[in-house]
């Protein structure tokens, strides 16, 4: 395990990958990811994956190692992880792990739950009732049959209340259960000698949402549509991670023929925002003790280089 390990998170477009480029320049450092659309090789224009150039200047990992016919999990993404960690220590290099999904950093710092296996047939049962159903009346069942994880989660969220219906019922235990109990946190130990820097990068709203704004259209204009063509014509399964990515249902509805592409755009955009505001709301309920920076600043890079130099 490398000595120093730095964790940046932060909202979407808020250039996390441009500021880890230039540490991992300064620090001698490796760049993990821990986004969980920047996993798929199939989705490097929409999830703006650092390009070929970025990743001939530093080492990069855990980018584009995933089909998107496969669903990444917390798990998976937890044991790539290790492995990223082992290769960053044996070549004297200071992991960078950069991202927007929460739950991963969670997870490397506290560790997994480990769930039974959930029986194909009843997965299938679940997701058809909720594509028929919808994810209210899933809810409502959710309340007569692990109320605990029903005030969890809210009415809408329809993948979440399905993996709790899939807990309850494969193993008689609620999930809210299971999540008490974790397993192997790859840097719990590290964290707690004090060698993990924390880092959340903070944007302003207003110009959060124009950089989202003008990102967006960058991508139209790179030719993001043929890269969601591309996935059509794979014809995959809609539940995957990779067909509800930001603008992958909508520019899918554009090509179908469904709405026209100004419309599409701004549902994206749209979509996008709601994510950020989502990630921001995470960040500072789960993890009020990182250390903010804003990252619209010149010497934001120079800042946290600086907080780890002193670590």
């Amino acid at each position: 395990m490398p000595d120093i390990i730095l964790l940046m998170a932060g909202p979407t477009a808020s250039g996390k990958s441009k500021i880890a480029l230039k540490l991992a320049s300064l620090l001698g450092g490796m760049i993990i990811n821990a986004d969980s659309m920047q996993v798929y090789r199939d989705l490097s224009g929409l999830t703006a994956r650092p390009d070929a150039a970025d990743e001939a200047c530093v080492p990069h990992r855990m980018y584009g190692f995933m089909d998107a016919a496969e669903a990444c999990s917390a798990a998976l993404w937890h044991t790539a992880l290790e492995a990223a960690l082992e290769e960053a220590g044996r070549l004297s290099l200071m992991p960078i792990i950069v991202g927007g999904t929460g739950l991963y950093f969670r997870v490397a710092l506290e560790g997994l739950s480990h769930i039974p296996a959930i029986p194909d047939e009843l997965r299938e049962d679940i997701r058809g009732d909720l594509t028929a159903e919808g994810a209210a009346a899933l809810h409502a069942v959710l309340e007569n049959e692990d109320p605990e994880m029903a005030v969890r989660l809210a009415p809408g969220d329809g993948q979440r209340i399905a993996r709790a219906l899939e807990v309850i019922r494969a193993t008689g235990r609620s999930l809210a259960s299971w999540q008490k109990h974790k397993g192997k946190a790859i840097l719990k130990q590290a964290d707690s000698e004090g060698r993990v820097v924390k880092i959340i990068l903070e944007v302003p709203r207003d110009e959060l949402y124009a950089r989202i704004d003008a990102r967006f259209d960058q991508m139209i204009e790179s030719n993001v549509i043929k890269e969601v063509q591309s996935l059509l014509d794979r014809k995959l399964d809609p539940g995957l991670p990779v067909m509800r990515a930001l603008g992958v249902p909508h520019l899918g509805a554009f090509i179908r023929g469904e709405i026209d592409l100004p419309q599409a755009v701004q549902k994206a955009k749209t979509e996008s925002r709601r994510l950020a505001k989502r990630q921001i709301t995470w960040f500072n309920n789960q993890f009020p003790d990182w250390q903010r920076i804003k990252s619209g600043e010149a010497d934001a890079a120079g800042k946290i280089f600086k907080i780890v130099q002193a670590t």
